[in-house]
Order: C-alpha cells, then structure tokens, then sequence
C-alpha cells in the first residue's frame, strides 16, 4: 500500500486521487481539501453500519438454514413459518401497522440504521422535483454497461428510434412470401414494413375518416393536421382532406406548414414523428412521400455500474466513473469507423419544432439517464481507511457517482429538474433501503446539494425486500423515485435463501411458480399503494434475447398491461419496438383502475405467494431432465465467465446451449450457479457428474467463440484456465457464498487474473 495517496485518515489509489482533483471536482465549486476530510469523516461513519448490515444477513441466513433443516421440502404450515420469520426480523410491520415501516425490524434487527426523515404517515411516498420521464411518460428502459463507450452513447441517444428500420431489420417482420431479408435493399419486405407502420398510424393517431395507408399528402392547417386522401398521383389534387379524430394529438411540425418535413404527434404521454422527404429514396416510392416515423421510445435509460460490468480496482473504477462524467458533462464521445469511413458519436441535441401555436417547442433528445451503483456487499481497494479495510464499494459509488453528476446540474442535460437518479440494487430489507438513504444524505451535505437532490430506485429483487415491499418504499419516501422487479436476482436469492429446503424446481418450471406470480403482482400493487403514480417508475425485467423481436412484440406487452410503466429491454431496435405496446396500452388507465382495489385487501394472500418455496420434497426428474438441466447451467455459467475473467467484459450476447444469443450479465450467473449448488446439496446430481458436465460443456463454449481473436480457450488447460476454476468455484463453493452472490469469486479471480498480466480496463477497445 506505500505507493497509496495519504487524504486525511484515507489511503487513496493514485489513478482515483488525481482522478478526483483534476478532472472530477474542478468546475464544481467543491474544494478539494473539504472533499477529502468530508469523505473521510463519512467513510468513518458509515462504513461500520454497512458491516452490521451485513452481519445482520449471515444471521438471518443462518437462522432460515437450521429451520429448512428441521422443517425439509415444501411449506406444510404456512402461519407457523410466517410466525418464525416474523420472529426473527425478516418480515417487518409494514407502515401503518402500529410501527413506523423502515428500521423498526424486529428483535433480531440490527437497529443501527434508522428510516429517512421523509417517512411520511402510512409509509406514502412524497418524492418532489421528478422529472416527466419519470412523473408522466410510460416506456422502455435500456440497462447497459458503463464500461462499453458504444453501449452508452447509443442508449443515450435512443430516445428517438426508427420504426422502419426496427422492423425492417428483424424478425418483427416475417420472411416469408419473398420478404427475407437480403443483401440488398428488398421491396417486399419494405412494403411489408410500410404495411406496418401504417397500421401503427391507424391505431395510434386514427383519422376522423378513412386511413393513413390511402394518404398522400400531410399539411398543417389553422394549427390542425389536414391529410389528403386518395389524391391522384401524390398532393391534394382530386384528394379528400380528412384530420384526426382527436386533433390534440398534432402537437408540432418541421419545415413549412403546408409541406411539413416532419409533423410531430403524441400518444399515452409518448411522442412519434411522420418523416416527410420527396428525395429520399424511400419517400420516392410513397404517396405521401413518407420516409419514415420515429418513435419516441427509450424514455429514460439505466447506466450501469453493476451487474453489467466488470470492475475490481481503482483502475477499472476510473474508467467507469469518467464515462460516466462525459455523460453527465455532454462532451463523451467515441470515434467509430463503418464502412471505410470514421466519423465521431456524439449525444444527440435536442429536438426542436413548430408547436401547432406556432411557438417554438422543444423535446428532448435523449434518454434520462439514471446511474446504477452497487449493492452493499462489496469493498474495493481503490481506498482504504483509517482502519486499513478496502471502504465499501457501495460508498466510493454513491460518492463518485454524485459527483460526476453535478457537473450536469449547471446545465441541465439530463435531468431538467436538477436530480440525480441512483438505482441501488440488491438491498435486503428497509433497515438496508433506510442505510443507503442516509448515505444518499451524507453524500448531498458533502457536495453541497439540497437535501433530497438524489432520487432512488429501489430493486425489488431480493426476498426479504420483496416481503417488506412497503416498508422499503417508506425507509426512502422522500427520495423512490423507482421500484422493479427482476426474475434472475430474485430467483437466485430464493434458491440461496431456502437452500437447505430441498431441491429446487428446474429453472423453466420456476417461472409459473406461485411466488413468481405473487411476486409480480405484488410489486405493481404495493407501490402504487404507497403513491408512486405519478411520482416513480414501477419497472419490469429484461427481455434478454435481442435477436427474437417477433416474440418480444407478442409477450412483453403484459407488463405495461399490469400496470408497469417501464420495461427493461436490451438494444435501441428493441426499446423502439417495445415502445408500440405502450401506445397501445395507456399506462395511467391501468394503474388507476388497480389503485380502485385496496392493496391491503390483497396484502395478506400475496405474501403468502412470497412466501410459498419452489421446492420439490423428491427429486424425480428422468435422468435426461437432470442432465439437460446442469449442462444448461453449466454452459451458461462458462459462457458468461470466461469473458468476465479473461476479457473484462461483464455483459454480452453470450450464445445458449442451443445457439440463442441472450444478453447476460452477473444475474443469469446467480440463479445458474445456485441452481447447481442446491441440487449437489440434495443429492440430485453428483460432484463428479458435474465436473464431466463442465469439462464438456468448456468445449461448447470454445467452440461458440472460435470467431473472437481475444479468446483464451479453457480446454487448451483447464487447470490452467482461471476463468474454468472461476466457473468451477462459483458451483462448488456457491452455498457459502452470501447471499449466492458471484461478485466475491468473480472478483479474485478477475484480480489475480490482473496481476499476473494485467489487461486493459473492462472493455477497453470493445466497440
């Protein structure tokens, strides 16, 4: 550590000290010095209350082992277990119930950590100062890493998407009748498009008479859209003039009124725009001279700090927290070379156009970002303290992260309302929700913010969270301004949870499971019971297979139908394409019509769903069903590691058994991983059976990235390869891991990884 920077009682790695002093903190009016004795102070505060966090964790996983242990396989006295968690602390009074609902956790809680001074009442949320994305805009939300500049600049910029080009360029629209897609551009399938969209105009921005797909001309008139229908060879001429049925749905144009280039519509809270150009090769072939309709689709995006990357020192810690600072400055940019020619990706400006006032109005051009930070768990190296222990992960973010996001209070890019959104993920209860609050308050009065300037999202996808849903909205009242749900997480921490019950379901089963549906349910209901229309996001999970859009557009529209008013999604093409179900379903509409039903009135039936455990009292699957399952953990598991230790890279299109791309990141990794350890817990499979399984499945994988000229095949040693025993040490060590997190292994291996040869920061050059 000698070569460490002396900051008060804080031993600080180089590359973050100057970090921090030369680009972070000038332009801020934040002193140095006070920074540096502030941060010390805070460290010296808090970071013994995460501890007791998560000792609080260890005894409480230790008390739900001896019970599953006692009582084994599924639930057979559902009031007697409810009792003995409430016994021990983990399900807390919710708000209301005679107890305040944040910190008050039982006998057993640690007590250290109290709730936000903004609890209001019965544990309602009274978050001010929100943005409209957030407030009143329904639609897709993109989580990518902040270590891939690509990933980052295309998110931000995915506000605004080509319907055409989503449609045209993936399975949305079949290939069959001569609409493949082919090398060059294919008419039939370009009409099939036109088709398409047309219908979408139809159904979001019907006509008082008649259709769009019989237009052929698109003007302004006394501030109202005139359509001409049926003129003959294109214009007015012999045409019938028609508006809209609702003529508030105009809300602008470009160009000139009477020969509009783009005529500005708007929807459920959603805008989409008619592109108009005579000499654009698609325009030339339409009546109207339609070249295309945008959509405003990405509303808000998630950059990610997490799950996504793979970050396990001051080094990497820099370079994402740069990236971060260019996003939040405006100035980020990437030079990109396609096609022989290189040009710079910049964050797109504004949008800007005629009000049908004639007043000028502007939109935004990109997406409202918030910043993921990590969970609780974590320390990291990149500072040490008084004490000499690595601080808390979660504090070097919360603090770096606000920093670089003042730099956009001065200008108001991103946020109009001068807040800044941190998404806090794997949170495990109130007392935790009510920490990361007060950590939220130090950082403010160490910046010099105004209290409240942070807004959270909570993630609801940890157990102990899920079955305390009101309580941790209550611990942040004045901050939530995000909530979700997300399968993997949550299901790996159901699997590490009630480990010693039994052997779990296999993983497809898992899905149509009775805690899953409550689960669900019971996320939507309990926030918006606790205020958050109109004041928070209520998110659903990642759709992770980019390449199957056909199916994404039949299944995804059911989360904005349950009254979700945001939905994860992995790529712009699939934000633009989600961004149809929620013109079609009107979020606002949906989410009034369940607050007409009180959440108490269900309260107690969907807890006992949380509670129900996805366990078999006998494993009696065939012995082809055990070994298809533990070759897809396995190969899922290698996939996603051996990029993670060798390349660096924390989330990719990672190919499944079968060949199917799916987005990945640390989550598949958790329900994978803690899948197999249970069943080798149980008896399911054998130690040896799934040693064989990952040798042969590490052939798979070698073989599914022969293409990449950075890969390092496992087999060429296997005992050699540190991402194989990082694969091997996440299965067979993965019960005492807490909580069945990856990040611990994950991190030394990647660490030891780094010192013998050490590699670029993650995702370097991976463009």
């Amino acid at each position: 550590m000698s070569e460490m920077m002396q900051h008060h009682g804080l031993r600080v790695a180089p590359s973050l000290s100057r970090f921090v002093e030369t680009e972070a903190l000038p332009g801020t009016g934040v002193d140095a010095a006070a920074f540096w004795s502030g941060l010390d102070r805070l460290v010296h505060d808090l970071a013994p209350k995460n501890r007791t966090l998560l000792a609080e964790r260890d005894r409480l996983q230790t008390a739900l082992d001896d019970w599953h242990r006692a009582h084994p396989g599924p639930i057979a006295d559902a009031p007697a277990y409810r009792r003995f968690l409430e016994e021990i602390g983990y399900i807390v009074p919710a708000p209301g119930a005679g107890q305040a609902g944040a910190g008050q956790a039982g006998a057993g809680q640690a007590g250290a950590v109290q709730a936000g001074a903004g609890q209001a009442g019965a544990g309602q949320a009274d978050t001010v100062d929100v943005d409209t994305e957030i407030s009143g805009q329904a639609g897709p939300q993109l989580v990518v890493p902040l270590s891939n500049l690509r990933y980052a600049l295309n998110a931000a910029n995915a506000r605004w998407g080509s319907l055409y080009d989503a449609l045209y360029g993936t399975d949305a629209i079949t290939d069959s009748a001569g609409a493949e897609k082919t090398a060059a551009f294919n008419p039939v399938r370009g009409a099939a498009v036109v088709a398409r969209a047309r219908r979408f105009l139809d159904e979001a921005a019907p006509l008082a008479n008649g259709s769009h797909r019989d237009a052929t001309h698109y003007a302004l008139a006394a501030g109202q859209l005139v359509v001409t229908l049926g003129g003959a060879g294109g214009g007015t001429d012999g045409g019938t003039p028609t508006g809209l049925r609702d003529p508030a749905q105009c809300r602008g144009f470009t160009g000139e009124a009477a020969a509009p280039s783009a005529i500005l519509l708007r929807r459920h809270g959603l805008h989409f725009e008619i592109q108009i150009d005579a000499d654009d090769p698609i325009g030339q072939g339409d009546a109207a001279h339609v070249k295309d309709i945008l959509l405003e689709a990405a509303v808000s995006t998630i950059i990610d700090c997490e799950d996504s990357v793979a970050a396990v020192d001051a080094e990497d810690k820099v370079a994402l927290y740069r990236n971060w600072m260019g996003l939040m400055k405006g100035d980020l940019a990437e030079q990109v070379t396609k096609g022989g020619q290189t040009f710079t990706r910049r964050l797109n400006a504004d949008r800007v156009y005629t009000g049908v006032d004639g007043a000028p109005l502007t939109l935004h051009g990109r997406s409202l970002l918030f910043i993921r930070n990590v969970g609780h768990l974590m320390t990291n190296p990149a500072i040490v303290d008084r004490d000499g222990q690595e601080i808390p992960e979660g504090i070097l973010d919360a603090v770096m992260t606000t920093l670089g996001a003042l730099h956009d209070r001065q200008r108001r890019l991103n946020s109009r309302t001068g807040a800044i959104y941190i998404v806090k993920p794997k949170m495990h209860g109130p007392a935790e929700v009510a920490f990361a609050d007060e950590l939220f308050g130090r950082v403010e009065a160490l910046l010099g913010l105004p209290a409240g300037t942070i807004k959270m999202g909570i993630m609801d996808e940890e157990r102990r969270t899920s079955v305390n849903l009101p309580a941790c909205i209550a611990a942040a009242a004045s901050r939530v301004a995000f909530i979700n749900t997300g399968f993997l997480d949550r299901t790996g921490d159901e699997m590490h949870t009630a480990m010693e019950a039994g052997p779990m379901l296999r993983k497809g089963d898992m899905k149509t499971s009775q805690w899953i549906a409550a689960y669900e349910r019971n996320n939507v209901l309990a926030g918006l019971a606790a205020g958050l229309r109109g004041r928070a996001q209520i998110g659903k999970g990642m759709w992770a297979m980019p390449d199957l859009m056909h199916a994404m557009l039949e299944q995804k529209i059911a989360h904005p139908k349950s009254g979700a008013n945001t939905a994860w999604v992995p790529s712009p093409t699939a934000a633009t394409l989600h961004a149809l179900h929620y013109h079609e379903i009107d979020v606002q509409a949906v989410q009034q019509a369940l607050e007409s039903t009180p959440y108490a009135d269900e309260r107690d039936a969907l807890l006992a769903g949380l509670l129900t455990i996805p366990v078999v009292a006998r494993a009696q699957w065939s012995e082809k069903g055990i070994l298809e399952e533990i070759e897809n953990n396995a190969q899922g598991i290698l996939g996603y590691v051996v990029r993670w230790i060798d390349q660096g890279v924390g989330c990719s299109k990672v190919p499944d058994i079968h060949d199917v791309g799916l987005m990945e990141d640390r989550a598949t990794l958790r329900i994978s991983s803690q899948h197999i350890a249970n069943w080798l817990r149980h008896g399911v499979v054998s130690e040896d059976q799934v040693r064989a399984t990952l040798a042969r499945m590490a052939g798979v994988v070698d073989a599914q990235n022969r293409g990449d000229a950075g890969y390092r095949p496992m087999t060429a040693d296997l005992d050699a390869s540190l991402a194989y025993q990082a694969a091997c040490a996440l299965v067979f060590e993965g019960r005492d891991q807490p909580s069945g997190y990856t990040e611990p292994l994950l991190h030394r291996f990647r660490l030891t990884l780094k010192a013998r040869a050490p590699a670029a920061s993650p995702e370097r050059g991976a463009r």
